[in-house]
């Protein structure tokens, strides 16, 4: 995947709320309160610090493959996998909305989804190539 082309808009987008939804959580403890106060209640333990870690980390390096096109099937793998996972073991039993009609719902999850499954099987054409 060349790093400008038609998705670019796209790939920039997604890798902002990547970056936005993990790195703030690396400095303000919240990466340690959801390994402690929600993976290691449900089945993790002792690992849920370390595999919070796994998933933020995980976001930042799709985010950094996203910007510069470079690894982006394999790097949006894992993300897709932990979306899924969001989906159902958080966001489904909260309904469909985050906000407005409900909360914490599995929509923007599925819009991450959509978003990245569409980046990863874009066939980009051969006169984006050249630039």
């Amino acid at each position: 995947m060349k790093l400008f082309n038609h998705l670019l808009p796209l790939r920039l987008a997604v890798a902002v709320i990547l970056v936005m939804h993990s790195v703030p959580g690396m400095f303000n403890g919240s990466v340690r309160a959801f390994g402690e106060g929600y993976l290691n209640q449900v089945g993790f333990a002792p690992f849920g610090v370390a595999l919070a870690w796994a998933i933020k980390l995980s976001h930042v390096a799709n985010a950094v493959c996203l910007v510069l096109g470079k690894y982006v099937k394999l790097s949006s793998v894992p993300t897709l996998l932990i979306l899924i996972a969001g989906i159902v073991m958080i966001h489904f039993q909260e309904g469909w909305f985050v906000v407005g009609g409900g909360r914490n719902g599995m929509e923007f999850n599925f819009l991450l989804i959509v978003a990245l499954l569409t980046v990863m099987f874009s066939k980009v054409p051969e006169t984006e190539n050249r630039y």
